[in-house]
């Protein structure tokens, strides 16, 4: 497991996801132009609050990368 710190509404937090959505992650960032907290905190805003951010982020990438081999 990878740990990604970031600050999400002002309060410092650890995320846990395995190195291969870190690498996925950070290419996505990559490509839509921002940093990887960056997109953490638009995936956070999105999500249900009673949600597990570590697993709404796996399944925001899932979905990105079924979008692209569409």
């Amino acid at each position: 497991m990878y740990k990604i710190s970031v600050s999400l509404s002002g309060h410092q937090t650890s995320i846990s996801l395995e190195p291969e959505f870190v690498d996925v992650l950070k290419t996505l960032a990559k490509e839509q132009g921002c940093s990887v907290a960056a997109l953490i905190q638009h995936i956070d805003s999105e999500r249900n609050p009673e949600s597990n951010l570590s697993s709404e982020i796996r399944i925001w990438i899932l979905k990105q990368l079924l979008k692209t081999s569409k």
